[in-house]
């Protein structure tokens, strides 16, 4: 009895201490300005853009429809998930870009971690209505090349009676993980669009995963997933799992899924980090 009870003692000693260094790092986030502190700084200022989609001052423009050698974007083929190089070969056609047949997917030769996204996308028109499941046109935005944020043509006016796929694979899933909470498709050969706020997950010097990654998309300006957990990597029929990320950062990739997927006004904007999000002070 007296061994457990040193025990015990032991253990609410290191709980006191764990609440004290938590607190104090707390108020080291809040206290360095008292409330409406004048001499805090503002935030930098920039232009908003005049219509909604459109990129504001501080994005970094990905492709906007006049860049006949996607300057931003790199090839995938042959080089595996994260490698890739070379020319990205998809076609250029009245202000956005289509996936040829067997052309490979591509990213970005930038790298990006908290990030927000904006990218339109078509499904074409015209596809044989047998052709359903995950052959019905299908792509997907990956963020720091692991994260999937599925495409599809999952739109459907007959209750997914005819055109239907696994949840968490359909058009806006976070592809094998979280279905999106409503389905805002609109019919093939129309124009949607993503809008993705992206949070990036966090690693000790260890490789032990601190911060799960987070995601909020907008389809089509509906929320779809609100602030939600990634699990990890996307995968096919394996379930997701976190590793290190060799920069802290990725590349954004577009998939080549073997359909004629068409993409327009793509723009990101870095985001800093936020030091309340941060549970580690090392990390800030």
């Amino acid at each position: 009895m007296k061994t457990s009870s040193r025990a015990m003692k032991v253990v609410a000693c290191l709980l006191l201490v764990a609440l004290v260094l938590t607190a104090g790092y707390a108020a080291k986030q809040t206290d360095t300005y008292i409330v409406h502190d004048r001499t805090r700084p503002w935030p930098p200022v920039i232009t908003p853009p005049k219509q909604v989609g459109q990129p504001p001052s501080d994005a970094i423009i990905l492709f906007g429809g006049t860049d006949p050698n996607l300057n931003e974007w790199v090839s995938e083929k042959g080089g595996g998930q994260a490698k890739g190089g070379g020319q990205a070969k998809w076609t250029i056609k009245d202000g956005y870009m289509v996936i040829p047949k067997k052309a490979g997917g591509i990213r970005t030769e930038k790298l990006f971690g908290n990030c927000q996204l904006h990218i339109e996308w078509r499904t074409p028109k015209g596809v044989d209505p047998k052709i359903t499941d995950q052959k019905r046109s299908n792509s997907g935005v990956f963020l720091m090349d692991r994260y999937e944020v599925q495409i599809l043509d999952s739109y459907t006016d007959d209750n997914y009676k005819t055109n239907k796929t696994y949840a968490d694979g359909q058009a806006a899933a976070l592809y094998g993980q979280h279905p999106p909470m409503v389905n805002a498709c609109r019919k093939a050969g129309e124009w949607q669009s993503y809008d993705i706020s992206f949070l990036r997950p966090l690693f000790d010097a260890n490789g032990k995963l601190l911060r799960k990654a987070r995601i909020t998309v907008l389809h089509n300006g509906v929320v779809v997933h609100n602030n939600i957990e990634i699990e990890g990597t996307t995968f096919h029929k394996k379930e997701a799992a976190y590793k290190p990320h060799e920069h802290g950062k990725g590349h954004i990739r577009l998939q080549d899924h073997g359909s004629p997927i068409s993409f327009r006004n793509i723009w990101v904007r870095e985001l800093p980090e936020q030091p309340y999000l941060i549970e580690n002070p090392d990390l800030k």
